[in-house]
């Protein structure tokens, strides 16, 4: 009798959240910029060509040559193009409906994006006028401007130029801090669920590739070096040998572990490649090249929250150095 074949698990699917602060300084010009804002006011940058280009920015992007003559250009300006957004998600300038318009404001040659407060699709167009929204708050950033919003007006200038400024401001923005955040879900396709099943049951899998022999863990169901599927499954570990490493001195938020620790690339045995791995159970100044470790494994048991010294000699550079 013929057995039936296991059915392949369901692959797995989870949301995921990449979320971090991105910390950067400012140059004179994005300084200038972001300060404006904060003050009401709009700057661009000048060309050698003469084209104002808002938001400025620090080089010409035709010549390369860098540009400091700032202008001041106005806060009503012209849609160039839009889309409609149905559902507005976290972090979004505005809760309700609204445009994503790219307006050219009165004296710019380049159009800024931005969101337009409009009650509909039938309410915006290209060649709409508006206007700025200014937040109450002000703090020297983009979302100083709350939005844009339609504007009418007999006596409307559209032709108004640009205007010499200084870019001179008290209590100058210097730095920033933006939030980022990416909101998705993930599926790790069939075989790196196959993976997490055998994680879930304290077991480490990886696949052969049929052509180099390599195993990969964790296994991506197919060998990048030489292109064909890797189906035959392989049991590695649970041991392994510490083949680089570095000390993390800095605290990651959200993350309840004293610095410094051992972060650490892991060959385990029977694998073709190493894998990510935090080093617990021995000072940090102790972790070493050849180290041998062993899992230990998280509360729930479904993965490895991080690998202690099995107390084994360590293991000679010529059995891992191809693991580098």
């Amino acid at each position: 009798m013929t057995p039936t074949p296991a059915s392949p698990p369901e692959a797995l699917r989870a949301p995921l959240v990449v979320e971090f602060p991105f910390t950067r300084s400012l140059g004179p010009v994005q300084s200038a910029f972001l300060t404006g804002l904060r003050e009401r006011t709009v700057l661009g940058a000048r060309t050698e060509a003469g084209e104002v280009l808002v938001p400025p920015v620090e080089y010409d992007p035709v010549t390369a040559a860098e540009l400091r003559e700032l202008v001041e250009v106005g806060v009503t300006g012209t849609v160039t193009t839009w889309a409609w957004n149905p559902e507005p998600r976290r972090g979004q300038p505005l809760a309700t409906p609204f445009a994503w318009v790219l307006v050219r404001l009165d004296g710019a040659d380049t159009a800024l994006l931005h969101a337009l407060d409009a009650p509909g699709p039938e309410a915006v167009r290209t060649g709409l006028r508006v206007r700025i929204r200014w937040a109450a708050e002000r703090s020297g950033a983009i979302t100083d401007i709350a939005c844009f919003e339609p504007y009418e007006d007999e006596n409307d200038d559209p032709a108004t130029g640009p205007q010499p400024h200084d870019g001179e401001f008290e209590n100058p923005v210097t730095g920033i801090v933006a939030p980022a955040r990416l909101d998705y879900t993930y599926s790790p396709g069939r075989a790196q669920t196959r993976y997490l099943h055998a994680l879930a049951e304290r077991r480490t899998v990886g696949e052969r590739c049929p052509s180099c022999a390599k195993v990969y863990v964790p296994p991506r169901g197919a060998c990048p070096t030489c292109g064909v599927a890797t189906t035959d499954q392989v049991e590695v570990g649970p041991r392994g040998t510490v083949t680089t490493y570095c000390i993390v001195n800095i605290k990651a938020k959200n993350l309840d572990i004293e610095v410094p620790y051992v972060y650490a690339h892991i060959a385990l045995d029977g694998a073709g490649l190493a894998l990510h791995g935090r080093i617990g159970g021995i000072p940090y100044d102790e972790v070493r090249m050849g180290l041998r470790v062993e899992p230990v494994w998280s509360e729930d048991g479904r993965y490895p929250d991080h690998y202690r010294p099995t107390g084994e000699p360590d293991a000679d550079y010529d059995t891992y150095k191809e693991l580098l």
